[in-house]
């Protein structure tokens, strides 16, 4: 089986300065892939350049085999696009926007009212778009993007600014696209976004991949485990790491000893994962909206 996404040494200039420097990464199909990163890491313009909005200065992206942006027009039809402005037609209807871009990919117009079902939307169908919530415009971008079935589907920090009901919602609908066998790649700035949803994170730091891995993996490898020991002789808890062979001799020796009172552990983060490869301090700039637990 042929990856649903290859990019090897990826670069991109604004002016004089470098915003993607040499990224390469490869896309399974039917996974959900994130760039994780804080603002302005090079997500978007790596997205961009994937779905053939920028060129690139350098380096090779393959779509399901065909390269881009040399295939970009046979390309546009397998794949589907929620970028990160929404840019619906607000005077018309949900309805009517979803039915041109019926008439744009040739898409039977009964195919609206499954899109209207799949994103809970049928009681909101004859209304604008520009009157619903920054919620309901986010669901009609994903119903327009899949209208035509893509194999990959891209969106672009897709629960952005959004209240916690509405981000809950987009990432329930991000992981029953995966469940039908679509792919998707996102960007986000949300740990607990990229955690709870994607199968495998390439986390971005300055126009850099720095690591590639699930999201445990990530969290093993890079995050801090700790156990936190109350010993019957002493003040303070003792911090013990767990992925450190001295840390588990050390536990160990205290249990052997019969010192112990309580244990309570503590899981790696990736926020520790982000600062352990970086050295930068992770920052969430509307992390509020972000429910507890994620989508399946």
């Amino acid at each position: 089986m042929i990856s649903a996404i290859i990019v090897e040494n990826l670069e991109r200039f604004y002016a004089e300065r470098k915003v993607v420097k040499g990224i390469s990464f490869s896309v399974r199909q039917g996974e959900i892939f994130g760039f994780l990163g804080p603002n302005g890491a090079g997500k978007t313009t790596s997205i961009r350049m994937m779905i053939g909005e920028l060129t690139s200065d350098s380096g090779r992206i393959e779509i399901l085999g065909l390269p881009m942006p040399k295939d970009r027009d046979r390309i546009k039809r397998l794949i589907g696009v929620v970028p990160d402005h929404q840019n619906l037609y607000d005077r018309l209807t949900v309805r009517q926007n979803l039915d041109l871009f019926c008439r744009l990919y040739g898409v039977h117009f009964s195919r609206v009212d499954e899109l209207l079902e799949l994103v809970d939307l049928k009681k909101h169908a004859e209304l604008p778009t520009g009157s619903l919530s920054r919620g309901l415009r986010q669901r009609t971008l994903i119903a327009r993007g899949i209208l035509h079935k893509p194999q990959i589907f891209f969106l672009d920090e897709p629960t952005s600014a959004l209240d916690p009901q509405s981000g809950l919602a987009i990432r329930n609908l991000i992981g029953s696209l995966r469940d039908h066998g679509t792919t998707v790649f996102l960007t986000t700035h949300y740990m607990e976004e990229a955690n709870s949803l994607c199968d495998r994170i390439a986390i971005m730091h300055e126009g850099r991949i720095v690591a590639t891995d699930t999201p445990e993996g990530l969290r093993m490898h890079y995050g801090r485990a700790v156990i936190r020991i109350t010993l019957k002789d002493a003040v303070q808890p003792v911090e013990v790491q767990l992925n450190d062979p001295e840390g588990s001799r050390e536990l160990a020796g205290y249990l052997e000893a019969g010192r112990v009172l309580k244990v309570h552990s503590q899981e790696a983060t990736l926020e520790e994962a982000f600062m352990h490869l970086t050295g930068a301090e992770w920052k969430e700039d509307d992390s509020a909206h972000l429910p507890s637990g994620g989508a399946a």
